[in-house]
């Protein structure tokens, strides 16, 4: 089942993908938006509607927002692959070196990247992402994918100057990470350890590597996490990027507006940014 959040005739809605078309969940599941489905434990009802009911809206009529709308927490695994802290000249970390997103950084398929207009250094990152559905702490890597609702695409943009003396701020401009199309529940990735990602910028194929090379595996991820912080429902962690980053091209190659970002991975699809400049 692929979830969605989207906006339409000014509203915001949630749904399930059918086809070309979306059958729209809020009132069929008493829930305001995606979060609070997953929170209430509605999977199931919304699989059984996906199943049962007929879709009310193509998915060219909407506008897809950030598949979770504000999340709690968004977290993020920093230098996972083994080929990128090559690329970028860092050790291999001891544990998942793990850093936070604000959520007025996040943004739907095919919407707008923002360069911030006080750098110029703006890079993509292509990574897999999890949505937690049910919370914990102290959870288990064995029993960490039971945690899992689903997986979606997730684009950590960066501002490489800011970064390089501030991960916070390097990492949460505003508009920098777009999230999406939708989110793909477990029972059609039932090993997230299998997937391909691949990152193209114009057209140009930049990123691409087996999510079997991570260092650190979605159930290492999840249980170190729900270590220091109680995970919930809805709580989004990026597992980190691949090899290929601007940032580590001689030259280094940035994002500019104008330019279009696609990031595919098998099993969930693909998802669409394009830059544009913050306005003065």
């Amino acid at each position: 089942m692929k979830l969605v959040s989207f906006s339409a005739d000014g509203k915001d809605y949630f749904g399930a993908v059918s086809g070309d078309g979306i059958i729209t969940l809020n009132d069929r599941i008493g829930q305001p938006n995606l979060r609070a489905a997953l929170a209430t434990g509605a999977m199931e009802t919304m699989r059984k509607a996906a199943r049962e009911a007929k879709p009310d809206r193509k998915l060219a009529d909407i506008k897809f927002r950030a598949v979770i709308p504000q999340p709690n927490k968004i977290l993020c695994a920093g230098v996972n692959y083994r080929a990128h802290a090559a690329e970028v000249g860092r050790e291999l970390p001891k544990q998942p070196s793990l850093f936070v997103r604000f959520s007025d950084t996040l943004v739907g398929h095919d919407g707008e990247m923002v360069r911030p207009n006080v750098s110029d250094n703006f890079d993509y990152e292509g990574e897999l992402a999890l949505v937690i559905g049910r919370g914990g702490r102290h959870i288990a890597p064995e029993r960490a994918l039971d945690h899992v609702a689903g997986y979606t695409i997730f684009v950590d943009g960066s501002v490489r100057d800011y970064q390089k003396f501030s991960v916070t701020s390097g990492k949460n401009f505003p508009a920098t990470g777009p999230l999406g199309p939708w989110l793909v529940t477990t029972d059609e990735i039932p090993d997230p350890g299998k997937l391909t990602l691949t990152t193209w910028l114009n057209g140009q194929q930049v990123q691409h590597a087996p999510t079997s090379q991570l260092i650190y595996s979605i159930p290492q991820i999840i249980a170190f996490c729900s270590d220091f912080t109680a995970l919930s429902a809805g709580d989004v962690i990026a597992t980190g990027t691949p090899e290929g980053v601007g940032h580590g091209r001689k030259p280094p190659l940035w994002m500019k507006a104008g330019d279009t970002l696609e990031v595919e991975i098998t099993g969930i699809g693909s998802l669409r940014a394009h830059i544009v400049d913050e306005p003065n």
